[in-house]
């Protein structure tokens, strides 16, 4: 597993660490914390979207998201 982007304290965080973050499963996989936002959010995704009872909606911020983006491969 390795980070995608920068660590949560290069983002402002000085916490718990506890703060959004992506990394890179050794199966090519990505794993995301964030909050979770299921209830919030499900009725609003769109008619062409929809999730497994086992799958949640979480949220990142975008800076977590923008600063992964060199990170993240092409393919």
């Amino acid at each position: 597993m390795r980070r995608i982007g920068v660590p949560p304290s290069e983002r402002g965080s000085t916490g718990g660490g506890n703060c959004p973050d992506i990394f890179e499963l050794a199966d090519g996989n990505f794993a995301v914390i964030g909050t979770d936002a299921t209830e919030k959010l499900d009725g609003d995704l769109p008619a062409d979207a929809s999730r497994a009872d086992y799958e949640r909606i979480v949220v990142i911020t975008r800076e977590t998201l923008l600063r992964a983006k060199a990170d993240i491969p092409d393919a």
